[in-house]
Protein backbone atom coordinates (compact mmCIF):
# COMPACT_ATOMS: atom_id res chain seq x y z
CA UNK A 1 0.00 0.00 0.00
CA UNK A 2 1.46 3.31 -0.84
CA UNK A 3 1.45 6.01 1.47
CA UNK A 4 -1.12 8.16 -0.08
CA UNK A 5 -3.82 5.23 -0.26
CA UNK A 6 -2.60 4.86 3.69
CA UNK A 7 -3.39 8.21 3.99
CA UNK A 8 -6.76 7.90 1.90
CA UNK A 9 -7.66 4.87 3.89
CA UNK A 10 -7.35 6.29 7.16
CA UNK A 11 -10.64 6.93 9.48
CA UNK A 12 -9.69 10.33 10.11
CA UNK A 13 -11.82 13.33 12.26
CA UNK A 14 -11.33 16.65 11.63
CA UNK A 15 -11.80 19.08 15.50
CA UNK A 16 -10.16 22.32 13.68
CA UNK A 17 -12.47 23.29 10.68
CA UNK A 18 -15.01 26.61 10.46
CA UNK A 19 -18.42 26.57 8.29
CA UNK A 20 -17.71 29.48 6.30
CA UNK A 21 -14.20 28.39 5.29
CA UNK A 22 -15.28 24.60 4.82
CA UNK A 23 -17.21 26.43 1.66
CA UNK A 24 -15.48 24.86 -1.57
CA UNK A 25 -14.92 27.02 -4.82
CA UNK A 26 -18.24 25.97 -6.39
CA UNK A 27 -20.59 26.94 -3.58
CA UNK A 28 -19.11 30.17 -3.19
CA UNK A 29 -19.73 30.27 -6.39
CA UNK A 30 -23.35 29.43 -6.22
CA UNK A 31 -24.13 31.49 -3.27
CA UNK A 32 -22.30 34.49 -5.15
CA UNK A 33 -25.16 34.06 -7.71
CA UNK A 34 -27.80 33.78 -5.54
CA UNK A 35 -26.66 36.58 -3.74
CA UNK A 36 -25.43 39.47 -5.55
CA UNK A 37 -23.28 42.34 -4.92
CA UNK A 38 -21.54 40.80 -1.93
CA UNK A 39 -18.14 41.80 -3.27
CA UNK A 40 -17.17 38.00 -3.53
CA UNK A 41 -16.11 37.29 -7.47
CA UNK A 42 -18.40 35.05 -9.20
CA UNK A 43 -16.05 33.99 -11.80
CA UNK A 44 -13.65 30.76 -10.39
CA UNK A 45 -10.89 32.22 -11.73
CA UNK A 46 -11.44 35.49 -9.79
CA UNK A 47 -12.63 33.68 -6.99
CA UNK A 48 -9.06 31.75 -6.58
CA UNK A 49 -7.48 35.08 -6.92
CA UNK A 50 -9.38 36.51 -3.88
CA UNK A 51 -8.32 33.51 -2.07
CA UNK A 52 -4.49 34.46 -2.12
CA UNK A 53 -4.12 36.30 1.28
CA UNK A 54 -1.44 38.75 1.89
CA UNK A 55 -2.05 38.38 5.85
CA UNK A 56 -4.04 37.12 8.55
CA UNK A 57 -6.27 40.64 8.44
CA UNK A 58 -6.65 40.20 4.74
CA UNK A 59 -7.80 36.63 5.24
CA UNK A 60 -10.72 38.10 8.05
CA UNK A 61 -11.35 40.90 5.79
CA UNK A 62 -12.03 37.64 2.90
CA UNK A 63 -13.64 34.91 5.09
CA UNK A 64 -15.74 38.40 6.49
CA UNK A 65 -17.10 39.01 2.96
CA UNK A 66 -17.88 35.06 1.86
CA UNK A 67 -19.66 34.90 5.59
CA UNK A 68 -22.04 37.35 4.32
CA UNK A 69 -23.56 35.30 1.27
CA UNK A 70 -24.92 33.33 4.19
CA UNK A 71 -28.18 34.77 4.90
CA UNK A 72 -30.66 31.66 4.55
CA UNK A 73 -31.27 28.76 6.64
CA UNK A 74 -30.35 26.34 3.22
CA UNK A 75 -27.23 28.41 3.07
CA UNK A 76 -26.42 26.90 6.35
CA UNK A 77 -27.56 23.56 5.43
CA UNK A 78 -25.52 23.63 2.30
CA UNK A 79 -22.65 24.27 4.13
CA UNK A 80 -22.63 21.21 6.49
CA UNK A 81 -23.49 19.01 4.19
CA UNK A 82 -20.93 19.78 1.59
CA UNK A 83 -18.48 19.46 4.50
CA UNK A 84 -19.56 16.01 5.20
CA UNK A 85 -19.79 15.21 1.43
CA UNK A 86 -15.71 16.24 1.00
CA UNK A 87 -14.59 14.25 4.22
CA UNK A 88 -16.82 11.42 3.29
CA UNK A 89 -14.45 11.56 0.15
CA UNK A 90 -11.31 11.42 2.08
CA UNK A 91 -11.86 8.83 4.87
CA UNK A 92 -13.85 11.43 7.52
CA UNK A 93 -16.29 9.89 9.99
CA UNK A 94 -16.49 12.82 12.51
CA UNK A 95 -16.60 16.50 12.45
CA UNK A 96 -16.44 19.08 15.04
CA UNK A 97 -17.42 22.14 12.93
CA UNK A 98 -16.99 25.82 14.22
CA UNK A 99 -20.11 28.04 13.98
CA UNK A 100 -20.45 31.59 14.31
CA UNK A 101 -23.74 32.76 15.65
CA UNK A 102 -22.94 36.26 15.88
CA UNK A 103 -22.15 36.48 11.68
CA UNK A 104 -25.66 35.29 11.45
CA UNK A 105 -27.15 37.26 14.03
CA UNK A 106 -26.12 40.71 12.09
CA UNK A 107 -27.67 39.44 8.83
CA UNK A 108 -30.70 38.43 10.39
CA UNK A 109 -30.95 34.95 10.58
CA UNK A 110 -33.19 34.34 13.83
CA UNK A 111 -31.20 32.22 16.12
CA UNK A 112 -34.34 28.92 16.09
CA UNK A 113 -33.64 28.89 12.22
CA UNK A 114 -29.77 28.75 12.63
CA UNK A 115 -30.22 25.99 14.91
CA UNK A 116 -33.15 24.18 12.85
CA UNK A 117 -31.09 24.42 9.88
CA UNK A 118 -27.86 22.87 11.82
CA UNK A 119 -29.70 20.16 12.84
CA UNK A 120 -31.36 19.11 9.88
CA UNK A 121 -28.04 19.19 7.95
CA UNK A 122 -26.15 16.60 10.97
CA UNK A 123 -28.84 13.91 10.52
CA UNK A 124 -28.59 14.22 7.04
CA UNK A 125 -24.82 14.08 7.02
CA UNK A 126 -24.81 10.91 9.09
CA UNK A 127 -27.54 9.22 6.73
CA UNK A 128 -26.21 10.70 3.70
CA UNK A 129 -22.85 10.71 3.85
CA UNK A 130 -21.93 8.55 6.78
CA UNK A 131 -20.12 11.40 8.45
CA UNK A 132 -21.05 12.44 11.99
CA UNK A 133 -21.27 16.07 12.80
CA UNK A 134 -21.04 17.93 16.18
CA UNK A 135 -20.86 21.75 16.82
CA UNK A 136 -18.66 23.77 18.43
CA UNK A 137 -19.80 27.52 19.04
CA UNK A 138 -17.36 30.61 18.79
CA UNK A 139 -16.93 34.22 19.56
CA UNK A 140 -15.38 36.44 16.73
CA UNK A 141 -12.87 37.92 19.10
CA UNK A 142 -12.58 41.37 17.66
CA UNK A 143 -16.22 41.92 18.14
CA UNK A 144 -16.07 42.18 21.59
CA UNK A 145 -19.05 42.40 24.40
CA UNK A 146 -22.11 42.19 22.04
CA UNK A 147 -20.65 39.02 19.84
CA UNK A 148 -19.75 37.17 23.11
CA UNK A 149 -23.29 38.07 24.36
CA UNK A 150 -25.25 36.84 20.96
CA UNK A 151 -22.72 33.53 20.84
CA UNK A 152 -23.66 32.90 24.39
CA UNK A 153 -27.34 33.69 24.50
CA UNK A 154 -27.78 30.80 21.11
CA UNK A 155 -25.80 28.36 22.86
CA UNK A 156 -27.89 28.48 26.05
CA UNK A 157 -31.39 29.48 24.72
CA UNK A 158 -31.32 27.52 21.03
CA UNK A 159 -28.45 25.30 21.01
CA UNK A 160 -28.31 22.74 18.29
CA UNK A 161 -28.50 18.98 19.48
CA UNK A 162 -25.07 18.31 18.78
CA UNK A 163 -23.85 21.25 20.15
CA UNK A 164 -20.64 20.40 22.21
CA UNK A 165 -18.11 23.37 22.74
CA UNK A 166 -17.56 26.54 23.00
CA UNK A 167 -14.72 28.55 21.33
CA UNK A 168 -13.36 32.15 20.01
CA UNK A 169 -11.46 32.82 17.17
CA UNK A 170 -10.45 36.19 14.70
CA UNK A 171 -7.88 38.40 15.58
CA UNK A 172 -6.36 37.44 18.71
CA UNK A 173 -4.42 40.81 18.99
CA UNK A 174 -8.25 42.50 19.60
CA UNK A 175 -9.26 40.26 22.52
CA UNK A 176 -7.53 42.03 25.77
CA UNK A 177 -9.29 45.30 25.43
CA UNK A 178 -12.67 42.63 25.74
CA UNK A 179 -10.89 40.63 28.61
CA UNK A 180 -13.54 40.27 31.44
CA UNK A 181 -16.39 39.65 28.39
CA UNK A 182 -15.05 37.00 27.49
CA UNK A 183 -13.62 35.37 30.43
CA UNK A 184 -17.41 35.80 31.98
CA UNK A 185 -18.92 34.08 28.54
CA UNK A 186 -16.86 31.45 28.48
CA UNK A 187 -17.08 30.36 32.94
CA UNK A 188 -20.80 30.75 31.97
CA UNK A 189 -20.66 28.13 28.87
CA UNK A 190 -18.50 25.73 31.21
CA UNK A 191 -20.79 25.84 33.77
CA UNK A 192 -23.81 25.29 31.44
CA UNK A 193 -21.48 22.01 30.94
CA UNK A 194 -20.38 22.73 27.40
CA UNK A 195 -16.25 22.19 26.46
CA UNK A 196 -14.29 24.64 26.04
CA UNK A 197 -12.27 25.25 22.64
CA UNK A 198 -10.96 28.20 22.16
CA UNK A 199 -8.16 29.80 19.74
CA UNK A 200 -5.04 30.97 20.65
CA UNK A 201 -1.07 31.38 19.85
CA UNK A 202 -1.85 31.35 16.29
CA UNK A 203 -1.16 35.00 15.67
CA UNK A 204 -0.14 36.04 19.06
CA UNK A 205 2.17 34.83 21.43
CA UNK A 206 1.87 32.73 24.53
CA UNK A 207 0.42 34.86 26.76
CA UNK A 208 -2.71 34.43 24.38
CA UNK A 209 -1.92 30.44 25.31
CA UNK A 210 -1.90 31.44 29.02
CA UNK A 211 -5.51 33.50 28.96
CA UNK A 212 -7.30 30.65 27.63
CA UNK A 213 -5.48 28.37 29.52
CA UNK A 214 -5.80 29.86 33.26
CA UNK A 215 -9.22 32.25 31.98
CA UNK A 216 -11.28 30.15 29.67
CA UNK A 217 -10.43 26.55 31.07
CA UNK A 218 -9.05 25.74 27.90
CA UNK A 219 -9.84 21.54 26.73
CA UNK A 220 -8.52 22.10 23.35
CA UNK A 221 -6.79 24.60 22.14
CA UNK A 222 -6.72 26.00 18.42
CA UNK A 223 -3.58 26.16 16.69
CA UNK A 224 -1.43 26.93 19.80
CA UNK A 225 1.60 27.20 17.99
CA UNK A 226 3.59 29.86 19.54
CA UNK A 227 3.56 27.62 22.30
CA UNK A 228 7.00 26.98 21.87
CA UNK A 229 8.21 30.69 22.58
CA UNK A 230 7.75 29.81 26.42
CA UNK A 231 9.35 26.90 27.54
CA UNK A 232 7.29 26.99 31.03
CA UNK A 233 4.29 26.88 28.65
CA UNK A 234 5.52 24.00 26.01
CA UNK A 235 5.90 21.87 29.54
CA UNK A 236 2.35 22.92 31.25
CA UNK A 237 0.55 21.64 27.69
CA UNK A 238 3.09 18.52 27.98
CA UNK A 239 2.15 17.51 31.70
CA UNK A 240 -1.84 18.47 31.24
CA UNK A 241 -1.86 16.70 28.34
CA UNK A 242 -4.23 19.93 26.72
CA UNK A 243 -4.33 18.92 23.01
CA UNK A 244 -3.67 21.36 20.27
CA UNK A 245 -5.76 21.31 16.92
CA UNK A 246 -2.52 22.20 14.45
CA UNK A 247 -3.44 23.18 10.85
CA UNK A 248 -0.17 23.80 9.05
CA UNK A 249 -1.51 24.89 5.40
CA UNK A 250 -3.37 27.04 7.48
CA UNK A 251 -0.75 29.19 8.94
CA UNK A 252 1.28 29.20 5.62
CA UNK A 253 -1.60 30.62 4.09
CA UNK A 254 -2.57 33.25 6.65
CA UNK A 255 1.16 34.36 7.03
CA UNK A 256 2.15 32.64 10.11
CA UNK A 257 4.99 30.97 8.45
CA UNK A 258 7.08 32.23 5.76
CA UNK A 259 7.17 28.19 3.88
CA UNK A 260 5.66 25.01 4.88
CA UNK A 261 9.01 23.59 5.43
CA UNK A 262 8.72 26.28 8.83
CA UNK A 263 5.87 24.68 10.46
CA UNK A 264 6.61 24.07 13.74
CA UNK A 265 4.77 20.51 13.53
CA UNK A 266 8.19 18.34 14.17
CA UNK A 267 8.88 19.97 16.88
CA UNK A 268 5.96 20.09 18.97
CA UNK A 269 5.68 16.60 18.37
CA UNK A 270 9.46 16.36 19.60
CA UNK A 271 8.63 18.41 22.55
CA UNK A 272 5.84 15.46 23.16
CA UNK A 273 2.85 17.89 22.85
CA UNK A 274 -0.32 16.45 22.34
CA UNK A 275 -1.18 17.43 18.69
CA UNK A 276 -4.18 16.72 16.00
CA UNK A 277 -3.99 17.43 12.30
CA UNK A 278 -7.00 19.57 11.01
CA UNK A 279 -7.39 21.45 8.20
CA UNK A 280 -9.15 24.76 9.46
CA UNK A 281 -10.73 26.80 6.11
CA UNK A 282 -9.90 23.67 3.85
CA UNK A 283 -11.07 25.47 0.50
CA UNK A 284 -9.83 28.90 1.13
CA UNK A 285 -6.60 27.44 1.75
CA UNK A 286 -6.33 24.75 -1.28
CA UNK A 287 -6.10 21.69 0.72
CA UNK A 288 -8.07 19.17 2.69
CA UNK A 289 -8.07 16.98 5.63
CA UNK A 290 -6.05 14.43 3.85
CA UNK A 291 -3.67 16.92 2.15
CA UNK A 292 -2.58 18.27 6.00
CA UNK A 293 -1.74 14.27 6.25
CA UNK A 294 0.50 14.33 2.95
CA UNK A 295 1.95 17.23 4.08
CA UNK A 296 3.27 15.26 7.36
CA UNK A 297 4.51 12.69 5.11
CA UNK A 298 6.11 14.41 2.49
CA UNK A 299 7.45 17.92 4.34
CA UNK A 300 8.45 16.43 8.03
CA UNK A 301 8.95 12.59 6.81
CA UNK A 302 6.18 10.72 8.69
CA UNK A 303 5.59 7.35 8.49
CA UNK A 304 2.44 5.64 8.87
CA UNK A 305 2.84 4.81 12.65
CA UNK A 306 3.28 8.30 13.24
CA UNK A 307 0.21 9.08 10.41
CA UNK A 308 -2.17 6.26 12.53
CA UNK A 309 -0.74 8.10 15.72
CA UNK A 310 -2.22 11.43 14.82
CA UNK A 311 -5.46 9.85 13.67
CA UNK A 312 -5.72 8.41 17.11
CA UNK A 313 -5.18 11.66 18.61
CA UNK A 314 -7.90 13.40 16.75
CA UNK A 315 -10.48 10.82 18.09
CA UNK A 316 -9.06 10.95 21.81
CA UNK A 317 -8.84 14.26 21.54
CA UNK A 318 -12.81 14.70 20.34
CA UNK A 319 -16.05 15.03 22.29
CA UNK A 320 -17.29 11.30 20.62
CA UNK A 321 -19.13 9.19 22.46
CA UNK A 322 -16.60 6.52 24.25
CA UNK A 323 -17.83 3.28 22.35
CA UNK A 324 -17.74 5.40 18.92
CA UNK A 325 -14.10 6.25 20.05
CA UNK A 326 -13.53 2.92 20.85
CA UNK A 327 -14.71 1.61 17.72
CA UNK A 328 -12.88 4.65 15.35
CA UNK A 329 -9.23 3.65 17.08
CA UNK A 330 -10.18 -0.14 16.43
CA UNK A 331 -10.59 0.48 12.81
CA UNK A 332 -7.14 2.19 12.60
CA UNK A 333 -4.91 -0.57 14.53
CA UNK A 334 -6.25 -2.66 12.35
CA UNK A 335 -5.67 -0.54 9.02
CA UNK A 336 -2.16 0.02 10.49
CA UNK A 337 -1.61 -3.72 11.34
CA UNK A 338 -2.29 -4.40 7.47
CA UNK A 339 -0.47 -1.35 6.14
Amino acid sequence: MTIDAFIDALPKVELHVHLIGSASVPTVLELARRHPGSGVPTNEEELRRFYTFTDFPHFARVYGAVNALVREPEDIETLVLGLARDLASQGGRYAELQVTPYAHSVVGLPMRAVTEALDVAARRSLTEHGVEMAYIFDIPGEYGEEAAKVTLEHALQEPPAALVGFGIGGIEQERPKYRDAYRAAFTAARAAGLHSVPHGGEMSGPETIWEVVEHYGAERIGHGINCLDDPRLVAHLRETGIPLDVCPTSNLCTGQIGRIEDHPLPRLLAEGLFVTLNSDDPPMFATTLADEYRVAARVFGLGRQDLAELARNGVRASYLAQERKQALLAEIDALTATA
